[in-house]
């Protein structure tokens, strides 16, 4: 079996277990891989230390390079390497969710022109199969909704929130002293990692392209310990959720934020690093997908795959791997937050004083919002206490018109919940 020659941008966790993994392959030849410092020491066996370069183009413009597997993250110069990879004949596999979110549609537009294939199934859910699954198993099927955990770092934070009763400061410390969140963790806690993520599962699952600027954002660095406990009293558990919808209409409602997970739903059991997507469609109904969602092999695990795909059809056809390519012809059309139909979790901070309660109640009426549940709890040193309310369905924009008039008392958290 003739071999594909492949040539790796990038070297650290991803890149060095692409590296290990592939060595249990014979029909896959690693020529080259780009370092930053070619005099750092690396885990790698003595015999393959001259595959190492600090020289992009020995890779990307080298005649003897059939694929280039990026591993860099970030938009340049990974963006352009790609592109200079595939002007030379190299077919892509990626990892890197930013790229696709903000410039997939130039990249595969750009690849096509080429005849060329861009993989990426390690840039959504690390070792979970999605991409290829909803491309060719579920092809079949109108998917309308995904509801998923998409980053480790905050599933982890949430979780031993809940589970050792430690404040947000707290738990991300000891995060990232374990290595699951950076030493900046803005891209994890403020959720633009899951946010990229779903912008490009959005637009494969629904068949229309989805814009990460009209994907709605928020993370979870303002979640509280009272939050986490008000919560499992409901019957609830806390999660980041990655949400994409679309309507007959072609509308798409995409956003990640953190939602009140009800604990008979499979997604409130999916703890510390974790991920999980949950896909709705016809004819299959509801299915979910669990496993590693980072990590060296795990996130190897997946760029191997797409590899051993291009190599199952490298020089048997012209125009390999039809499938997995771009088709996406039309936009979906966005649907803003503040038209989106939600039920809440509010918290406020509130004088003890008569009154309060039922002022809110009428408020909620006067902007068609039903409430599920009201309670007070306890009466603090200050003569202040802290009010919860579960509402019914509602707008968004209704309950923003509430929290704007409810001016008696302070907005501790507001959080969606999971329907």
């Amino acid at each position: 079996m003739a071999k594909i020659r492949i040539g790796i941008l990038g070297f650290g966790t991803v890149g060095g277990g692409v590296y290990k993994t592939l060595r249990n392959f014979d029909n896959v030849e690693i020529k080259k891989i780009l370092v930053r410092d070619i005099t750092k020491p690396r885990n790698i066996s003595p015999e393959d230390k001259s595959l190492l370069t600090d020289k992009p183009d020995e890779i990307i413009t080298n005649p003897e390079i059939d694929v280039v597997v990026e591993l860099m993250g970030g938009i340049e110069p990974a963006g352009n390497y790609i592109k200079t990879a595939i002007e030379h004949g190299k077919h892509i596999v990626t990892a890197n969710k930013e790229l696709l979110a903000k410039q997939g549609k130039d990249l595969f537009e750009f690849a096509e022109k080429y005849n060329k294939v861009i993989l990426y199934e390690a840039a959504i859910a690390g070792g979970i199969p999605v991409i290829m699954p909803v491309k060719t198993i579920l092809a079949g099927n109108k998917i309308t909704k995904i509801q998923a955990i998409l980053n480790g770092t905050t599933n982890y934070i949430l979780t031993k929130m809940d589970k050792d009763g430690a404040d947000y400061s707290a738990v991300l410390k000891e995060a990232q002293e374990m290595g699951y969140a950076e030493a900046d963790p803005t891209s994890d806690v403020e959720g633009f990692d899951a946010a990229y993520k779903i912008t490009t599962l959005a637009t494969i699952a629904f068949g229309k392209r989805v814009h990460i600027e009209n994907v709605y954002r928020e993370g979870i660095s303002k979640i509280k310990l009272d939050d986490i406990k008000a919560a499992n009293d409901l019957g609830h558990k806390i999660k980041l959720i990655a949400l994409a919808t679309i309507d007959e209409q072609g509308r798409a409602d995409v956003r990640v934020h953190p939602m009140l997970v009800p604990e008979n739903l499979t997604l409130a059991h999916i703890d510390y690093v974790t991920n999980a997507v949950e896909i709705s469609g016809h004819p299959i109904g509801k299915i979910v997908l669990s496993g590693p969602g980072a990590g060296e092999f795990p996130t190897a695990s997946s760029v191997v795959g797409d590899i051993l795909a291009i190599a199952a059809e490298f020089g048997k056809t012209d125009y390999i791997l039809p499938m997995m390519r771009c088709n996406h012809s039309q936009e979906a059309i966005p649907v803003d937050i503040k038209d989106t139909v939600n039920k809440y979790y509010l918290s406020f901070t509130a004088p003890n004083t008569q009154g309060i309660i039922g002022k809110l109640g009428t408020l909620c009426a006067e902007h068609n919002i039903s409430l599920q549940s009201i309670m007070q709890k306890g009466v603090k040193d200050d003569n202040t206490a802290n009010i919860v309310v579960i509402t019914e369905l509602c707008r968004e924009e209704d309950i923003r018109n509430v929290i704007a008039e409810f001016k008696e008392c302070t907005l501790n958290s507001l959080i969606r919940v999971a329907i």
